[in-house]
């Protein structure tokens, strides 16, 4: 099976300074942001990749630098061969970009409350002027809520209903490729569950390619073939779900791992974590979560480690 998406050390930095008078007064230098140091992965086409790791990891800023929202700093993201920054042909980098969309994360944000919901779904179609007559009906059919809705305003529906329609939007363009960033995280326990299974099953029926992004174990595990770890921007480790889960490599992946809730844990007892996320504008030397790891080395506090293959797994870690 080929690959969709290619991405190659995929870099994105912010600058956080204060303003420059302020700077110049409390003769303080830049500070930089590194949300994303050096990612690399692919995804194939008809899977669901999945990124997983603590808030501030760097999940969000990779999704919006897949679907062009942000520029990268360094590396390069291929959709289907065409790099979305440096290709100059004008007509594949639009081709392109019509078979990307995304669902994101509140569905209460990301709706306009000023449009009806007919309009809202059939925007993607109507600005490249084609033919949207019906298309709202379909999908709204498709995504289980009724064809009538389409006279109705976003405020009109519950969380779960409106998740649905960002769905019926996102497939209005027919896409290849659709990156979902944390789309359940704002519903219901229940809810969670009906979008979910309503996503897999647009998934087969229309052969997508999903950038699943979530700090949920439970969910990732549910909708992803392949999942990546990130840990301060850095991807740790990256395998299939049965591997990731039965046999995870890195310490932090373990970590993750053992604090998620358990249908058959009750009563057991479970170390906290250890320490907390260092801050990015200043991270450490070497592996980024040597002081955090129980067994870190002298040599993961000055050198960073990098991925390396152990069976199905990617893992960077010294001692993995």
């Amino acid at each position: 099976m080929s690959n969709l998406v290619e991405v190659k050390n995929l870099s994105r930095d912010f600058d956080v300074s204060p303003p420059w008078l302020n700077r110049v007064i409390e003769r303080k230098s830049k500070a930089i942001l590194q949300a994303v140091s050096d990612v690399s992965f692919s995804i194939k086409k008809n899977s669901v990749y999945a990124l997983v790791g603590e808030s501030g990891s760097g999940k969000s800023t990779i999704g919006k630098i897949v679907v062009g929202l942000l520029p990268p700093t360094g590396g390069s993201v291929q959709i289907d061969g065409v790099d979305l920054e440096r290709e100059t042909d004008k007509t594949k980098v639009n081709k392109t970009r019509v078979g990307i969309q995304m669902i994101f994360q509140d569905p209460y944000a990301s709706l306009n409350p000023r449009w009806k919901v007919s309009d809202i779904i059939v925007e993607p179609v109507a600005a490249r002027g084609k033919n949207a007559d019906g298309l709202a009906e379909k999908l709204l059919e498709q995504v289980g809520l009724s064809a009538s809705d389409i006279s109705k305003f976003p405020h009109e529906f519950s969380g779960g209903q409106r998740q649905r329609i960002c769905i019926a939007r996102a497939l209005a363009a027919e896409p290849n490729l659709i990156v979902c960033d944390e789309p359940t995280s704002a519903l219901d326990v229940s809810v969670q569950a009906q979008v979910l299974n309503l996503m897999s099953d647009i998934r087969e029926e229309f052969g997508l390619t999903y950038l699943f992004i979530s700090h949920d174990l439970t969910i990732v595990r549910h909708m992803a073939d392949t999942i990546g770890v990130l840990y301060l921007g850095r991807l740790i480790e990256e395998a299939p779900k049965e591997v990731l889960f039965d046999s995870p490599k890195h310490p932090y992946t373990q970590m993750l791992l053992e604090a998620a809730p358990r249908l058959d844990g009750f009563g057991r007892e479970v170390a906290p974590p250890k320490g907390e996320i260092p801050d990015p504008i200043d991270p450490p030397s070497g592996c980024a979560y040597h002081p955090r790891c129980p067994i870190a080395s002298d040599q993961c506090k000055v050198e960073r480690p990098e991925m390396r293959v152990i069976g199905d797994t990617r893992v960077a870690c010294f001692l993995a």
